[in-house]
């Protein structure tokens, strides 16, 4: 699956260019002036958003709790940037440059000066309430406030200041020093001069950003969810998880969602409980099974990461889906990209009449530059236009999947996302 559809790349190419722009805010709206940043948070996706900022020579102040976390942040970034220059991608004089421009801190005060400050700490409400809280107190008058949540209500976060039009959300993706994605998260009381600065100041930096309304997970973990949910019933329904990955493989993804999983760590989010076995997960993870880091998850690896379905994986799968009570059936890898990739499409579909996001090139935009969606069908949504919505439809309807109103909508009137 490799032919590319025709116009794809040129779709992706214009997709790419439109995702910069703001439908309800004039091009010509007056910037703010960033010449300062500052992160909150040392660990890997703070020491990583620092990067993209050091590179394009903005200095910025990080500032972690503990000197051992500090110490260690700035340590992984130096040695980044040492394996960049190793690799002929760098000069040592613009690396040494770049590390020049950091200041490491371990006072909150010491971000009072910043034009832009983004944190990166742990994903829980509570925590980043108490950050932001804090921020409205040290930030000058004017800074803009970010926070790289991948989930969270950045309404509710920036309702924690009294600043909220200076609220929002910069998603940026792991390794955040590589990865092109921006979901930049647009609050309900978001300023147009915020918005259009942190937008313009992403393409500075490299990035690709696209505007997200709030929602639970924004654009791309919103369309993940759904696929995630039918990797889960089909294996529980019988669906080899190897074949579920195998599935995407074929289709032109990076690896499937049961890699991704070992990729992560299983024990991500985990309640560390071994005797509370209530999920697939919980039993592997109680067996030692966290992924990759441990050489075994789903799969078993060797010293090479190369992957090997698991028997005593299959095992505890098998024991869940009986007593669960599901019927178990051969299930071939046609039915399973068709309920992965069109429970997606519908989902988009939502996001779109919602208005979490403003068009639907948008949508394809995210899942190229930060999932991996194959460039050959020029994004999810690209795809469900070349392949028809009614197909798309009937697929739905078929496997007994939802299926969104605009969606059924655009089908019947024989229409497109991409108009």
């Amino acid at each position: 699956m490799s032919e590319a559809i025709p116009g794809a790349k040129e779709h992706i190419d214009a997709a790419r260019k439109l995702a910069a722009t703001i439908d309800d805010i004039p091009a010509d709206t007056a910037l703010l002036p960033i010449a300062s940043v500052g992160v909150i948070g040392a660990g890997t996706m703070g020491g990583g958003i620092t990067m993209n900022f050091l590179t394009a020579g903005i200095p910025v102040t990080i500032v972690e709790m503990t000197q051992e976390a500090l110490d260690r942040g700035v340590a992984t970034m130096a040695k980044n940037y040492e394996n960049t220059v190793k690799r002929g991608k760098m000069e040592a004089a613009d690396a040494q440059a770049a590390m020049g421009r950091l200041t490491p801190s371990l006072d909150f005060g010491a971000l009072a000066d910043a034009d832009l400050i983004i944190e990166a700490v742990y994903e829980s409400m509570d925590v980043k309430k108490d950050v932001f809280g804090k921020l409205d107190k040290v930030a000058k008058p004017g800074a803009i406030l970010a926070s790289n949540t991948s989930y969270l209500d950045v309404n509710e976060i920036a309702a924690a200041t009294g600043r909220p039009e200076a609220v929002l959300g910069m998603h940026f993706f792991s390794p955040a020093n590589v990865m092109k994605l921006l979901e930049v998260v647009r609050g309900a009381k978001t300023g147009a001069a915020q918005l259009a600065t942190v937008m313009a100041l992403s393409v500075k930096i490299g990035k690709v950003p696209v505007v997200s309304g709030v929602c639970h997970g924004f654009i791309g973990n919103r369309m993940l969810s759904p696929r995630q949910a039918q990797a889960l019933a089909l294996i529980m329904e019988g669906a080899n998880y190897w074949d579920v990955d195998e599935a995407l493989l074929e289709f032109g993804f990076p690896m499937g969602p049961w890699q991704m999983a070992d990729l992560a760590g299983l024990d991500i989010g985990w309640h560390r409980d071994p005797a509370r076995i209530e999920s697939v997960r919980d039993a592997l993870c109680a067996a030692g099974r966290w992924g990759q880091k441990t050489k075994k998850g789903f799969y078993d690896y060797d010293d090479n990461r190369q992957r090997t379905p698991s028997d005593e994986v299959k095992a505890v799968i098998a024991q869940f889906a009986a007593k669960e009570g599901k019927p178990q059936r051969a299930i071939d890898k046609h039915e399973i990209r068709e309920r992965l990739l069109y429970s997606m499409i519908s989902e988009g579909a939502l996001i779109l009449d919602e208005g979490i996001s403003q068009r639907a090139s948008d949508i394809d935009t995210v899942w190229l530059n930060g999932y991996g969606w194959p460039a050959w069908t020029g994004g999810p949504m690209f795809w469900a236009d070349h392949i028809g919505l009614d197909t798309v439809v009937a697929g739905l309807k078929k496997h007994g999947l939802p299926v969104a109103p605009l969606l059924e909508r655009k089908a019947a009137a024989g229409e497109k996302f991409n108009a």
